[in-house]
């Protein structure tokens, strides 16, 4: 195993793809100024506390690329994971953009690879702040240009595009910080004793999750005694999930919400029937006063230890 120890001034890209693998790089307090790509599989990436390493960009939706092409929401993240079996612990990501209003979307992580963890993170941003891959289907033939001659291949980089099967993320005492869709994909994923901070960037209405599982996974994404705070958002103005794509899952289970969620729970993605394929749930949800929508379920106590039982495996499997 490979220990490197680096300082803000070190150039972290060089190192991530020059290191001998497997490897564990110790980034020391500071920030770092830099977006990143992680592409190894096998590197362990380790801050000195999410309050004292940072690593921070500010790549936009609207801003022009170099290609002459707007970024859109794949190309502005601050940190992309592509490698396999990568860990992060112990710093924070942050998009520093807050203006999504006018420029768009903004990424702080986007996780592109199918086995993936994290512990001890902060993720900042407002709108889409954390991306779990695969793809939506009809995303990865318009951005492969499959279809559509506006689009070329190499818009977005088939590391980045394409990853058949499935992918099993864990996130474990994470800070994940956004307003707008700000958990995202169609992952199997586990966020568990997490906080999920809803800030505010000015609008009215917000909402945490928007997954767009394919109806062949059994799994999607599982809030588990996690606590659901509002970093500024007003009373009821924050959806705990609305559908990307149809069959999006989101379930919350045993999770504290504060009061700036909305009775209703989950909303159905505008004027979209996603409220008739969406499979949303929640199981001792406390703190809200919930009116939940018809359209989402209650879980059985059987079906809630299910799920826990689940991130139980993925804690497992990723050692933590």
């Amino acid at each position: 195993m490979t220990t490197i120890k680096t300082n803000p001034g070190d150039n972290l890209q060089y190192i991530l793809d020059t290191v001998e693998t497997p490897a564990t790089i110790c980034m020391s307090a500071g920030i770092y100024r830099q977006k990143i790509k992680i592409s190894r599989p096998g590197i362990t990436l380790k801050g000195a506390g999410r309050g004292s390493t940072i690593v921070t960009f500010d790549d936009y939706a609207r801003k022009t690329h170099s290609d002459g092409m707007q970024y859109t929401t794949f190309r502005t993240y601050t940190v992309c994971v592509t490698g396999e079996g990568v860990r992060l612990e112990g710093f924070t990501i942050e998009n520093s953009n807050t203006d999504p209003v006018n420029a768009g979307q903004c990424v702080a992580l986007s996780v592109n690879a199918k086995t993936f963890s994290a512990a001890n993170m902060k993720l900042v941003s407002t709108q889409d702040t954390l991306f779990l891959a695969p793809f939506p289907d009809d995303l990865v033939v318009r951005y492969a240009g499959i279809t559509d001659e506006g689009y070329y291949d190499g818009f977005v980089p088939r590391d980045e595009l394409f990853m058949e099967g499935g992918s099993l993320h864990y996130f474990k005492n994470c800070e994940i910080c956004g307003t707008v869709d700000f958990i995202f994909g169609c992952a199997e994923a586990y966020f568990e004793k997490c906080r999920i901070v809803s800030l505010n960037d000015g609008r009215n209405t917000a909402y945490i999750a928007a997954p767009a599982h394919s109806l062949k996974q059994e799994r999607g994404f599982c809030f588990y005694d996690c606590d659901l705070e509002s970093g500024g958002a007003p009373e009821g103005s924050v959806y705990l999930a609305r559908p990307w794509r149809d069959f999006g899952m989101s379930v919350f289970v045993n999770c504290r919400a504060g009061g700036h969620i909305a009775p209703a729970l989950f909303d159905r993605w505008n004027d979209t029937y996603r409220s008739k394929t969406a499979r949303f749930a929640f199981y001792g949800l406390s703190g809200v006063n919930a009116a939940p929508v018809n359209w989402c379920r209650q879980l059985s106590a059987a079906e809630a230890e299910g799920y826990i039982r689940a991130c139980a495996d993925a804690r497992g499997r990723y050692g933590m």
